[in-house]
This record gives C-alpha cells, structure tokens and sequence, in this order.
C-alpha cells in the first residue's frame, strides 16, 4: 500500500467522473490514501467538499506562495476547518520568478506556521530557489513536523530539514532521465522519504509528458526501491509508516 501526500485533484484538471477513475485506478495500484492540497480560497473549499464524498481522499488547506490575492477570511477559514483536516498546506515560499513580493510570501508563511504551531497541525511545505528563507523561518516555529514537497536538493539541506522533524516528498522529478538526484537519493535515510505525485504535474518515468495522477506512484516507489536496493514491499513498509508518523489518518 501506498499513500500519495501531495496530489491537487481540482476540478480544473479533472472532472467528476475522471476524479472517481484515478481514485479506482489508485486503488488498483495500491495506492489507498490521498491528500489533496488546496493552493487559494477556493481549491481550499473543493478538496474539504471532495474528503466527504472520498474517504480515501484527506484534504489538507493552504495558501500557497504564488498565491497574492487572500484576505484575512482565508486564514479564519484554515482556523475553522482545523479539525476536519489532516494538515496546513500547500504553503511556502517561491522566489523563482522576477518581481515577486518576498516580504509578502514570508509574512503569508509565517501566519499559517503560527495557526499550524498553535493548532498542532502538520504542515506541507512548498520551496523554490528558498532554501535559506525556508529554513530560517521554519526554525522560528520549533516543534513543527511536516513534509518538505518536492525535495531535489542537496545532502546537506536535506538533513537540515531531516533534523527538524520533516520528511522528503520524492515525486516523478527525481526519475527523470536528466536528474542528478540519484546519488544524494542513496544517501537519504528511508525513515525520512515519503511518496507524492503533484499530480497533474511532474509525471514520473516512463509515463513522463502525460497528465499525472496518484497511480503513477508506483513508478516513484519503483525508482527508489532500485536506488536503494530494496523490494517495493519493503520500501511500502517503510514510507507508509513515515506517513503515519506525520498525519494522523
């Protein structure tokens, strides 16, 4: 079994009926568990409405760094809905493009780290090109546990993050033929590794150029159990008890 801690099933990607066929074709891959980041106020409200209708579908609220047009509702909203989610995010910080307002995302940040730290929620983080500012911050909020999203960065940011409490999410990036993840993958401890998709983005090998959906697992969980030498059995074992030591679901 697996779970997949970072998918974004929106209805702008997928319509009703295909949210029902990746949920079965998950399934059929093993994947049993969903979380289903919300990104803006109203994603946020689609994946709280969507956990009703899917009891393997876990929502998780945030406003992610891209994001500049909230009010002060959107963090009444995260407050309200604490208790039927099972973590605060996407959130972070992005500084890949030009002429953002920096001092703006690390303010949006800090507010949802302080609801998460008061409200013991886990948290997802979301960081491009902010990894100093990410790390920093995060020190502010000490006791935090979470998952770092989409973790392609060096040894040593690795057990920075690893030393405060946090997991990796590995998704299809890490199997792409131009990657050179695979030698800093090696030495990533398996008890720190969790699996995510992203989807519909950033499709895994041998699948990569398609619309991605949480089945796609598999080929992530296949990838690292090669890196590391161990059957996917083993490597299920594993991430899904680093899942339970994050998320309550």
């Amino acid at each position: 079994m697996f779970t997949d801690t970072h998918c974004h099933i929106f209805s702008e990607y997928y319509s009703q009926d295909k949210v029902l066929e990746l949920v079965e074709q998950a399934k059929n891959q093993g994947v049993t568990k969903l979380i289903n980041n919300g990104t803006d106020s109203r994603t946020n409200r689609e994946v709280l409405l969507l956990s009703q209708k899917y009891e393997n579908i876990y929502p998780a609220i945030g406003i992610h760094p891209e994001v500049t047009e909230y009010i002060e509702d959107d963090y009444i909203f995260i407050e309200k809905n604490i208790s039927s989610i099972v973590a605060i995010g996407e959130i972070g910080l992005d500084y890949h493009y030009d002429n953002i307002d920096k001092e703006l995302q690390r303010k949006i940040f800090k507010r949802q780290l302080d609801i998460a730290q008061k409200q013991n929620k886990p948290v997802i983080i979301h960081s491009r090109d902010a990894t100093k500012d990410t790390i920093d911050i995060l020190k502010e909020f000490p006791g935090l546990k979470g998952i770092i999203h989409c973790f392609t960065g060096s040894l040593e940011t690795a057990d920075e993050y690893i030393k405060m409490g946090f997991k990796l999410g590995m998704n299809g990036v890490i199997t792409f033929k131009n990657s050179k993840f695979r030698d800093i993958l090696k030495n990533i401890p398996l008890e720190s590794i969790v699996l995510e998709t992203d989807s519909p983005y950033l499709s895994p090998e041998p699948v990569r150029g398609t619309r991605n959906e949480p089945a796609n697992i598999v080929h992530i969980a296949k990838f690292i159990a090669e890196v590391k030498g161990i059957t996917v059995d083993e490597l299920s074992k594993i991430t899904e008890k680093n899942v339970e030591d994050i998320f309550d679901i």
